[in-house]
Parts: C-alpha cells; sequence; structure tokens
C-alpha cells in the first residue's frame, strides 16, 4: 500500500474512533440525565413522596444557595485539607511497604501475615482508637485515610513487583545492572502499573472513608453536611451533600488516573495510535 493510502486509512480509522467515543460520552451523558428528568417527572406527579425524594429542581436550587454563600465551598475544603494529606501519606508509606516486601522475601515473611491480618479490619473501626490516642483534632481523620491508602498501595505495589518478568531481570543483570540502575530502569517501571493501580483504587476508598470519619467525629466537611442534614431532616441539603461527594470523588479519581496516564504514556489508550500513525506516515 502506498504512502498516501496509508495516511488516509489511518485518518480513517482515527475517525471512527473519535465518532465511538463520542458515543460513548453521549450515551454516558443521555443515561444521568434521563434518569434525573424521570425523577423529576415522577415528582412533579405526585408518584414519589418529595419530602424524602424532593425533585432535582429542589436540589439545583439549595445546591446554588449553599454555594453562594460559601457554605458547601467551607465545607468542600473541609473535606480536601483530610483527604490530601492522608492520601499522600497513605500512598508513599505504602508503595515503599510494598516495594520492599516485593523485592524481599525475608520482608515478605516477617510482615505478609501481619499486613494481611490488619488489613482485615475495618479501617473506619480504627477511628475510636485513634480519638482516644490524639484526641478530637485533626490528626484521627488525617490518619484514618492514611491507613486506608496504605493498604491498598502496600498490595497493589508488592503485586506489581513479583508479576516482572524474571527473564527481564536476568536480562538487565546480565548487561551489567544492578543497584540503583536496576531499581530506577527495571524495578521501578515494573512495578508502576501495580503502583498506579493501587493509587486509582485507593483514590476512592480515601473519600469513602473521609466522609464516613466527618459523619461521627467533626463539625465540618461533606461527611458533616449530609450527617447534620439527616439529622435536622434536610433531604434537599443532604441530596447536595450526596452530589459534591460523588463530583470529588469523579474528580479525584480522574485526576490520578490522568496522572497515571502522564506517567506511562506507553500504556495510553491504543486509540490515539492510529492518528499519530497518520501524521507519522504524512511527515514521511
Amino acid at each position: 500500500m502506498s504512502a498516501p493510502a496509508d495516511a488516509a486509512a489511518a485518518r480513517d480509522v482515527a475517525v471512527r474512533a473519535r465518532r465511538a467515543a463520542w458515543r460513548r460520552t453521549a450515551l454516558g451523558l443521555a443515561v444521568p440525565a434521563g434518569l434525573l428528568l424521570a425523577w423529576q417527572l415522577a415528582a412533579r406527579a405526585g408518584a414519589i413522596d418529595t419530602l424524602l425524594f424532593p425533585p432535582p429542581s429542589r436540589i439545583a436550587v439549595r445546591l446554588w444557595d449553599l454555594a453562594a454563600s460559601g457554605e458547601l465551598g467551607t465545607h468542600t475544603a473541609a473535606t480536601l485539607r483530610r483527604l490530601l494529606p492522608g492520601y499522600a501519606l497513605g500512598s508513599v508509606t505504602g508503595a515503599l511497604a510494598g516495594f520492599v516486601m516485593g523485592v524481599s522475601r525475608t520482608a515478605e515473611a516477617a510482615f505478609g501475615p501481619l499486613f494481611s491480618a490488619l488489613y482485615a479490619v475495618p479501617k473506619i473501626a480504627t477511628l475510636p482508637l485513634l480519638l482516644l490516642i490524639f484526641g478530637l483534632t485533626e490528626t484521627p481523620k488525617v490518619l484514618s485515610v492514611a491507613i486506608t491508602v496504605f493498604f491498598v498501595l502496600q498490595i497493589n505495589t508488592a503485586a506489581g513487583v513479583r508479576q516482572i518478568d524474571p527473564r527481564l531481570l536476568e536480562s538487565a543483570r546480565s548487561y551489567g545492572a544492578s543497584g540503583l540502575r536496576l531499581l530506577r530502569f527495571v524495578l521501578l517501571p515494573g512495578a508502576l502499573p501495580g503502583v498506579l493501580t493501587g493509587l486509582r483504587t485507593a483514590a476512592g476508598l480515601g473519600v469513602v472513608v473521609v466522609v464516613a470519619v466527618e459523619f461521627v467525629a467533626s463539625d465540618s466537611g461533606l461527611g458533616y453536611l449530609i450527617w447534620n442534614s439527616w439529622t435536622l431532616f434536610q433531604p434537599d441539603r443532604m441530596y447536595v451533600g450526596l452530589v459534591a461527594v460523588a463530583v470529588l470523588g469523579a474528580l479525584f479519581s480522574a485526576a490520578v488516573t490522568l496522572a497515571g496516564r502522564r506517567a506511562m504514556p506507553w500504556r495510553s489508550d491504543g486509540r490515539r495510535w492510529p492518528g499519530r500513525r497518520a501524521r507519522a506516515v504524512e511527515r514521511g
């Protein structure tokens, strides 16, 4: 096939891939929009109890009021002040522990059973102990997130290290790679997919844990907003809090996923390849 024909075929594949992506995006937006419309119509027709399930239009008005007054921003900022430090602390320590346990059989034998037992404990159950030790401060809330993230990263990082092809390690050593060079060029890139999988998983779990902690041990944050609204029987405010948590979780997970794609461009979605191929052919 000639170069122009090859370029045309590649462009055609790229166009079809973009159209498929647009269709998936449209479908992903149409389904929730349809559900919200059905909810609104059912509330207007009296088919559901609007005291328990206020229509989306009323929730949107209350969301606007809370955002305009700054209350929603204040609660969101409080949640982020607990989520981000806890996530960072748990990610770093968990990845380091998992890497050591993946490389060293001695470390795996020493700490593996202990970590397996601790992982089975619901992390929110450690909150009373943390409150007993640190009191009613921000530290127990941050540490609750950090503990959750730690175990997710430890497990995924250790699995990522163990999944490195032994033949790759033998080849690297045969070319003289050892110590820091082996770590930098073989072990870290090989374990990176496991680390990023753990980061994506931990992003959602971190949001869940920080909101749960705010239910019972906080006077601010999105979890407090939800729980306090339920206590005062203000369902429209409660739904605003739920929407804010959902948006926060989605944005946080998307940010981690985007960072993962930047860190591993060689594992990017293959649908980008046709466009690059077409441009390469055109330049050639």
